[in-house]
């Protein structure tokens, strides 16, 4: 089997999380500035064998796309010119951000660590991962 990779978009960072190989274990991987994702991706993809990449979605309550949808619908663009055989599923992320810091003051982080925005991305990935994998099984 392959990887799964989640990515929690962001206009400035983007939280990454991955799969082991079985997809069964969803793990925080990094946080990479926005605008070196497509090169980061190109050099995880030829590093590791990923057949699938989760994409947020963010929405509002009411079920409508949020401000961020726009940019992020243009980031698929130029991943699907860049990498057009790699299959990309959108999984809602709405509440993923509280939920992460919520797991950061449950596992007993101070407060300076859990202001780290990019560490609340990470997790916000690893969130939008396990979610899937557990819609999966």
């Amino acid at each position: 089997m392959a990887r799964i990779l989640a990515l929690d978009y962001g206009t400035k960072r983007t939280g990454i999380a991955v799969t082991d190989e079985m997809q069964i274990i969803a793990s925080g991987l990094t946080t990479v500035a926005t605008r070196e994702l497509l090169t980061y991706l190109g050099s995880y993809f030829l590093a590791e064998n990923v057949e699938l990449v989760l994409m947020g979605e963010p929405k509002q309550m009411d079920n409508t796309a949020s401000q961020n949808e726009v940019a992020i619908s243009e980031f698929l663009k130029k991943f699907n010119e860049k990498f057009p055989l790699m299959e990309v599923k959108r999984v809602d992320e709405r509440f993923t951000s509280k939920m992460a810091v919520r797991t950061m003051i449950d596992s007993g982080l101070k407060k300076k660590k859990r202001q780290n925005k990019a560490l609340v991305d990470e997790i916000s990935a690893t969130i939008i991962l396990q979610s899937y994998l557990y819609s999966k099984n």
